[in-house]
């Protein structure tokens, strides 16, 4: 009974969504989980995608982040969620199930790999969901023509392995529910200037890119 409530609520706040503009502060929110992996990496990312939404997007973003644990039921006041890390991740049973169920009620999982996450997300979208794989898009998907226009796809921010940056996403019945960007480093370029050092052509390359993101979610 309680997951048959919880999926009627959960679809009507998600299927709801919109640009939280004016006087309707919304947060982004951060995925807690499990496997030793640094979930937590890239503190100073969302407050700024988050301060560059509200200044670019016209969006009321609280500046705060919140953190969820994948297998919470608070997963289902968020309809945008960021996932990052350098190591392991597992999904235990229950939070598969609850992180589809998020997912198919309308929620969104954006997925940075911030170097080092990549073998084990793979294997844990599995448990999520065993019969879909991931799919590069077409650098003329919606995602890349929001209010930034990417026409080369995902850009690149940090070096890694020297490959070239991919966005690869999960689609269930023709929706794009989650987006996986792979040797990006999106979040890196969301940080405060002086943690990386990046030069600030390629810090707004990474905001413009998080802004669309949220923008096609929001707008869906």
């Amino acid at each position: 009974m309680y997951k048959i409530v919880l999926s009627i609520v959960a679809c009507v706040m998600l299927s709801s969504a919109t640009l939280p503009i004016d006087n309707a502060p919304l947060q982004l929110a951060l995925l807690k989980y499990s496997g030793g992996g640094d979930w937590y990496a890239n503190p100073t990312a969302l407050p700024n995608l988050a301060e560059f939404c509200n200044e670019n997007l016209g969006t009321n973003f609280e500046r705060d982040y919140a953190t969820v644990e994948v297998g919470s039921a608070d997963l289902f006041n968020y309809p945008w969620l960021h996932m990052t890390g350098h190591g392991n991740v597992v999904f235990s049973a229950s939070d598969a199930e609850n992180l589809r169920n998020y997912l198919l009620a309308g929620g969104f999982l954006h997925i940075d790999d911030n170097y080092g996450m990549d073998k084990f997300v793979r294997i844990a979208m599995k448990e999520v969901f065993p019969e879909l794989a991931f799919e590069e898009l077409p650098f003329n998907h919606e995602i890349y023509n929001q209010q930034f226009k990417f026409k080369d796809g995902v850009p690149k921010i940090h070096k890694h392995d020297d490959k070239p940056s991919l966005g690869l996403g999960l689609i269930y019945e023709g929706r794009l529910i989650c987006f996986y960007s792979v040797e990006a480093d999106l979040g890196d370029g969301w940080e405060d200037q002086e943690v990386h050092k990046d030069p600030q052509e390629l810090r707004t390359q990474a905001l413009r890119m998080g802004a669309n993101i949220i923008q096609y979610v929001f707008e869906q």
